[in-house]
């Protein structure tokens, strides 16, 4: 097993300790450090700033929203990512949802899949360096050809010759379909809410985008970096407490109340009722009662709470699953070195 270091995204401050926390990560033996987006701090601006004082770390993003930039401006970014951290850099995407990726980026959130392997297409064409980058589309069309333009468009490669031809690229998938996209045509699958309850469920997903006609990875070298709290604690109760309003916020807040992708993910974990009156619930204003009727095993399927043995039990179960890294938010450097020499344990 090994530990990513998730510094998420930003909240109304950029937190005031993340780089002690990135070189005790480094320094304790940490696999890689992991930046987020939603609306506001972008992934790749602290992923550079924070992982130049990394010498052996991977950098990742988890997730970049496909939303905000074009493939072939994130194919630059992660191409020049790249070559600055010698080869470390992984590209972590997911496709939003239609709250974000229309509220906030004024695009349409039409044909996911499909634009997800688009996407991944062109990028994979700029970093093969082999030829002027070109797409049919429909949904990301190089040259652009449709209305208003000039028609002096032209493909082009990039200036830049890419470290690396094969950049990582890892998929935020919730659904059974994004999954098994995953399992086709990336190196690596990001649950944001993962249980080993559901280990089963999730490999018939992926087998079925193994099994796919030219999928780029077996189960053998493909990677499953699952984001999980893990909190070391004697007082359950307390950490419960303190994780509820987190759930609420995304199994009731996020996205729309009738497309919320993270809700769905709950819902396939048999917690259907639950999802519905946390959703009512927050959406009329009553989020501290949102968060106080979520069951403590809800909390328990996609978290690790409670003490050593427990959590030391725990990570040999999400390993056990197929988790092959474990994306951990520690508050304390203290914490990134406890939770480090507990996995080292553990193997």
């Amino acid at each position: 097993m090994k530990l990513g270091l998730q510094l998420g995204y930003w909240g109304a401050q950029p937190a005031p300790n993340h780089h002690e926390l990135v070189l005790a990560a480094e320094e304790s033996g940490f696999d890689a450090v992991f930046t987020a987006e939603a609306w506001g701090s972008d992934a790749y601006t602290p992923l550079a700033w924070w992982g130049a004082s990394t010498q052996r770390m991977r950098l990742g993003t988890s997730v970049l929203q496909l939303s905000a930039r074009t493939p072939t401006a994130c194919a630059m970014a992660a191409l020049t990512l790249d070559h600055l951290s010698g080869g470390r850099h992984i590209v972590g995407l997911g496709v939003s949802g239609p709250q974000v990726v229309e509220g906030w980026y004024g695009q349409k959130f039409e044909k996911p899949l499909a634009r997800t392997r688009e996407y991944i297409d062109i990028m994979r064409q700029v970093w093969a360096r082999q030829a002027p980058v070109v797409s049919d589309g429909p949904h990301y069309p190089l040259p652009y050809t449709g209305p208003g333009a000039t028609g002096l468009g032209k493909p082009l490669k990039p200036i830049v010759h890419p470290l690396r031809a094969d950049i990582p690229v890892m998929l935020g998938a919730e659904g059974p379909k994004n999954i098994a996209l995953a399992a086709e045509i990336a190196d690596g699958w990001l649950p944001l809410f993962y249980t080993p309850r559901m280990a089963d469920t999730y490999n018939a997903w992926l087998d079925e985008g193994f099994a796919r006609p030219g999928a780029r990875r077996s189960r053998e070298d493909f990677e499953i970096c699952a984001t999980a709290q893990i909190v070391i604690t004697d007082d359950r109760d307390a950490s419960y407490a303190a994780i509820k309003p987190f759930l609420a916020l995304y199994m009731g807040g996020m996205g729309s109340e009738d497309t919320n992708f993270h809700a769905e993910v709950y819902r396939r974990m048999g917690y259907g009722e639950v999802v519905d009156e946390v959703t009512s619930l927050f959406r009329s204003g009553r989020k501290d009662d949102a968060a106080a009727i979520i069951p403590d095993q809800v909390v328990d399927d996609s978290a690790i709470v409670g003490d050593v043995d427990h959590v030391r039990e725990q990570i040999a179960v999400w390993e056990n699953a197929g988790v092959t890294t474990m994306l951990v938010s520690p508050g304390s450097v203290e914490e990134v070195r406890r939770l480090a020499s507990l996995v080292a344990e553990t193997a």
